[in-house]
């Protein structure tokens, strides 16, 4: 045995009898007895093992059946005082640094605490959901996505699913049930099919497109494709392609987080490529259609940007003008809805942290409640 085991033998207590653990009830009739080896809470630098005489009782109410011990509930290997210990050390600590301080196996210390979470996560109120907030994440390697939805107002992560489809999604509005029609608004990206699930299913809430990923899509296939396009066009100039190949974050960056070298050296870009001058400043503009006074001013906006757009000759440029169009509902009506999932992609950045602490999740249920706990929203 391990020097630093502390091993104790226990033995009833004669003066107390034993008590069914199925009706509660006391009980002298012991049919036989058992020994369990079980973890308690360590003592000092000694690991402490115990040995623990299990009685198992002629019940005249319930028949053949255990005897009740409160700091041992069921079959669990361990005591109540290192489960509760485990409890409040997963709430600080990744499961793989707490099963190696407390000496027990990642996936005891796993079981405790997703019973913890299934005991304590209080579930959400659908009566207090007005506006919402849907995003998706990646769950694992090979494009398997899930979907989060969290409350605009508190920021509550109110459920999770796996799969990014209208089937996915559509087990929360049976869960929201007749308070689908209270719902307001809902910010998304550009997903048709959360679009069309919420349309379908929430007749009073209007889809408000987030300007975080419109902007990402336009930098990924505008920007993108204008710097590759020009840095082409430079191949027998190795030093002036070097530079606008290379310049990718810093036209995609916003111009309030660069430094002031970064600054100059933008300013020292766009100065020399007409091109990129014209899809950074049109970026700029396209931001502004979601900080617009009213409906009418920002359909006056897209208006005049998607006129500059369409007329500017670059190919890219247009393409993604008239892809945008369609979805131009979703945009104006953050004029009445100030919506977005900026607050979602710190969420999905929490979210990573959350994997990357368990190494990765197997059991999605786990991984789902982790990320609610996470999240329980704010007063409002």
């Amino acid at each position: 045995m391990d020097e630093q085991t502390l091993r104790l033998t226990l033995a009833p207590d004669d003066r107390v009898p034993p008590v069914c653990s199925g009706c509660d009830h006391a009980c002298f009739l012991v049919h036989d007895v058992h020994h369990r080896r079980v973890r308690e809470a360590p003592l000092l630098i000694y690991r402490v093992e115990l040995e623990v005489p299990v009685r198992r009782l002629r019940c005249p109410v319930c028949g053949p059946t255990r005897e009740r011990i409160d700091w041992l509930p069921g079959r669990s290997p361990v005591t109540t005082t290192l489960r509760q210990w485990v409890e409040r050390l997963v709430t600080l600590l990744p499961i793989r640094h707490v099963a190696d301080l407390v000496g027990l196996h990642w996936h005891t210390v796993k079981t405790i605490d997703k019973k913890r979470l299934q005991r304590d996560l209080p579930a959400p109120d659908p009566t207090r959901l007005r506006r919402l907030m849907m995003d998706e994440f990646a769950l694992h390697k090979g494009h398997r996505y899930a979907t989060v939805i969290a409350c605009a107002d508190t920021q509550q992560v109110v459920w999770v699913g796996e799969g990014r489809s209208r089937e996915a999604i559509r087990p929360f509005f049976e869960w929201l049930g007749e308070a689908r029609e209270q719902i307001e608004a809902v910010a998304m990206d550009m997903n048709a099919s959360f679009d069309l699930e919420v349309k379908a299913q929430c007749p009073n809430a209007e889809v408000v497109y987030d300007r975080f990923h419109v902007v990402a899509k336009y930098g990924r296939e505008v920007m993108d494709r204008v710097r590759v396009d020009q840095a082409n066009q430079l191949r027998d100039d190795k030093a002036a392609r070097k530079v606008i190949k290379g310049s990718r974050w810093l036209l995609l960056r916003n111009q309030d987080n660069l430094k002031p070298e970064q600054a100059v050296k933008l300013e020292e870009l766009l100065a020399a490529n007409a091109s990129l001058t014209k899809v950074y400043l049109l970026k700029d503009q396209l931001k502004t259609l979601w900080f617009a006074e009213d409906e009418a001013t920002a359909r006056s906006g897209w208006q005049e940007w998607a006129g500059m757009a369409l007329s500017s000759g670059i190919d890219a440029l247009i393409r993604f003008t008239r892809k945008l169009e369609p979805y131009l509902d979703g945009i104006v009506s953050s004029a009445r809805h100030r919506l977005n999932t900026s607050v979602l992609e710190g969420m999905n950045n929490r979210i990573k942290v959350i994997k990357r602490m368990a190494y990765g999740y197997r059991d999605t249920e786990y991984f789902f409640l982790k990320i609610r706990a996470a999240f329980p929203g704010k007063m409002r």
